[in-house]
């Protein structure tokens, strides 16, 4: 299984979602970063289980316990290695699951692949419960950004349907962003809130499930970081953005609104202010030939409903090769997106810190 990322630094994230422990090894942080760990806490609190009717009913604290590479509160060069314990585990609710497979998750192309050798209760290394050492990672890489003036921020764009104000591309500032960063539920106007958590209500008690949409935002960044041709800025967010399990749709700015438009409409024009070149709108979502232009990066990811619902499905014995109906058991989030909100903002985070180093 691959589960390591990065260029200059690397993340290898370790663990099953019901084994003893989850956790991640960060190799090549520079020496000198001061942490703050309450920082830390706080956007694993925004990722983590059983907070709300509008996720899962698994609680865990995802209390981590760094035990390499930080020394008095500072990194040291070391990897910075931590863990997080497993401690609300029900592997039973998964047994009918072993050789049913989900339809729309890992288990089939899983159990191929593996010969059925890999743990699939919770779902395993395939399981969202992986995302909590990418959102400490990521936690980690916004601290080292702040340093350099680089700052990241995302907010639900959009539930079912129910939709969010979206970013103005070419005008996000930092105080926006710390506010979404401290919200459980991320939104630019609050007012639109209610809506999406009647409609992920309405899932729950049919035991089902909906997706939506993130928006997020990267301010900050210098002038020509990136590359071209195969290493291009929009290349290496969009690889490190579909390893969140639920990401099915990636697309930088104006995206698949370009289709719609002429170049008069497209074309982010440039002007001076204060001395400096800006452009004057920002379709291109702060990107152009593979490197950021100096204005905001704006992204959006598409994230699909929860695979694991109550509503009976067909699916096949993967043993005697029969049709059968699968009813999932189990605690299972009616809605991921909110809870997703961190770990995009941590995935970010991260490249960006690469592209940067």
């Amino acid at each position: 299984m691959s589960s390591v990322t990065g260029n200059k630094i690397k993340l290898c994230v370790f663990g099953e979602s019901h084994g003893q422990a989850i956790g991640c090894v960060i190799d090549s942080l520079p020496a000198g970063l001061k942490l703050d760990l309450d920082k830390i806490r706080l956007d694993m609190q925004r990722r983590a289980p059983g907070r709300n009717k509008q996720s899962t009913a698994r609680k865990e604290a995802d209390e981590f316990e760094i035990v390499s590479g930080l020394l008095n509160g500072e990194t040291t060069g070391a990897p910075l290695t931590m863990y997080i314990k497993n401690t609300n585990t029900r592997s039973t609710d998964y047994e009918n699951i072993k050789l049913i497979a989900r339809p729309s998750h890992s288990d089939y192309p899983a159990f191929i692949k593996y010969s059925g050798k890999n743990d699939s209760a919770g779902g395993g290394h395939f399981s969202g419960r992986l995302t909590a050492p990418i959102v400490f990672a990521g936690a980690v890489a916004k601290q080292a950004l702040a340093e350099r003036g680089v700052f990241v921020g995302a907010h639900i764009a959009e539930i079912a349907g129910a939709a969010d104000e979206r970013f103005d591309k070419n005008n996000i500032d930092r105080a926006l962003l710390a506010r979404l960063g401290q919200s459980e539920f991320s939104l630019i106007d609050e007012n639109s809130g209610a809506k999406m958590r009647e409609l992920i209500e309405q899932a729950r008690l049919a035991g089902d499930s909906v997706g939506g949409e993130i928006e997020c935002a990267v301010i900050g960044m210098p002038v020509g970081a990136g590359a071209n041709i195969f290493d291009t800025v929009e290349s290496r967010l969009s690889a490190a953005l579909f390893a969140v399990p639920a990401v099915k749709g990636v697309q930088f700015g104006a995206g698949f609104g370009f289709s719609a438009m002429r170049g008069s409409e497209a074309n982010d024009c440039y002007g001076v202010e204060n001395g400096r070149v800006v452009t004057l709108s920002n379709n291109n979502g702060g990107i152009l030939g593979g490197m950021t232009t100096g204005a905001p990066v704006v992204f959006s990811v598409a994230i699909k409903p929860t695979p694991s619902i109550s509503v009976p499905q067909q699916s096949v014995n993967l043993k005697t090769m029969q049709n059968e109906t699968l009813v999932i058991k189990g605690r299972h989030d009616p809605c991921i997106v909110q809870r997703a909100v961190p770990v995009i903002e941590a995935m970010a985070a991260f490249t960006m810190l690469d592209i940067l180093i």
